[in-house]
């Protein structure tokens, strides 16, 4: 039995079809009831629960041979650092007192750095704290998702522009979700023989080749706006994010503009879905 998390994002939700599909016993961990019924027509078992929530979580891990995990975002809350600090310990105490024997976790290119990488230090926590159980460990280390484009779709279709807060002439490594479900499945069904770190990329784009694909699809000049760092904060708070939050990710936006956010794991796996058939189905 493989318990899975976040099946209702893109990463859980392709890793638990990616098992269902190899008919694997998959157990589902949702929030609300309702988006568990589509699983359970598929086969899957579903628990109703809060991943904060530690009995719960407990519960749902005992007897799983793996558990995929993830620290979902939740950009509502009022300290985002304190929200992953404090569902990452939920997360480590379920792992200890269920004695769910291999954890495959959903973490992020950079997160062997203890500070200085904005929301993906907390990751680095994690790691860690799963690393000090009895469990095994899968990190899976995933760089920039190719479905983030989809932030600045709204803005791309109304005014032909993709703001950029990298240097435009530095291809990026992204990565497909389904690739990264595909990878974590994977890491669950054949699991290594210790705790093990993947990274996980795939092919590389500017912010102009990312324009020009936007352009293709949406039939409509898209010219790149790039905006200075000192903007970045600004640019982040009119999209919509905290205050706290846009300065975590400013942080690591300067973690990545000076290259240190890179790929050192155990080994690498390099995804091959491009970026024109991601932006496709979000189109």
């Amino acid at each position: 039995m493989f318990v899975v998390a976040g099946v209702t994002g893109h990463v859980g939700a392709n890793a638990a079809n990616e098992l269902l599909n190899q008919k694997q016993k998959v157990r589902v961990i949702v929030r609300d009831a309702r988006k568990g019924e589509a699983w359970a027509k598929r086969g899957a078992e579903v628990s109703v629960g809060s991943l904060d929530d530690k009995a719960f979580l407990t519960k749902a891990l005992t007897g799983a041979t793996g558990v995929f995990l993830l620290v979902p975002p939740n950009f509502a809350v009022p300290d985002f650092r304190a929200y992953q600090h404090k569902l990452a310990d939920v997360m480590v105490s379920a792992v200890k007192d269920s004695a769910v024997p291999h954890v495959v976790l959903l973490s992020s290119i950079g997160a062997d750095l203890e500070a200085g990488t904005g929301p993906i230090v907390a990751l680095n926590y994690l790691e860690r704290k799963l690393r000090d159980t009895r469990t095994k460990l899968t990190a899976v280390r995933a760089g920039f998702f190719m479905e983030n484009v989809a932030m600045n779709l709204g803005v791309a279709k109304a005014q032909g522009i993709y703001p950029n807060f990298m240097d435009e002439h530095v291809a990026m490594p992204m990565v497909a979700t389904k690739d990264i479900g595909a990878q974590i499945a994977k890491a669950l069904v054949e699991p290594a023989a210790k705790s093990t770190v993947i990274d996980v990329t795939g092919p590389a784009y500017t912010a102009g080749q990312v324009a020009g694909i936007l352009s293709e699809r949406l039939n409509k000049p898209v010219k790149v706006v790039n905006i200075p760092q000192q903007g970045w904060l600004d640019g982040l708070l009119q999209g919509g994010l905290s205050k706290d939050v846009a300065a975590l990710y400013v942080e690591m936006y300067t973690a990545f503009s000076k290259g240190l956010a890179r790929p050192i794991g155990d080994r690498t796996v390099h995804a091959t879905t491009r970026l024109e058939e991601v932006i496709k189905a979000l189109t």
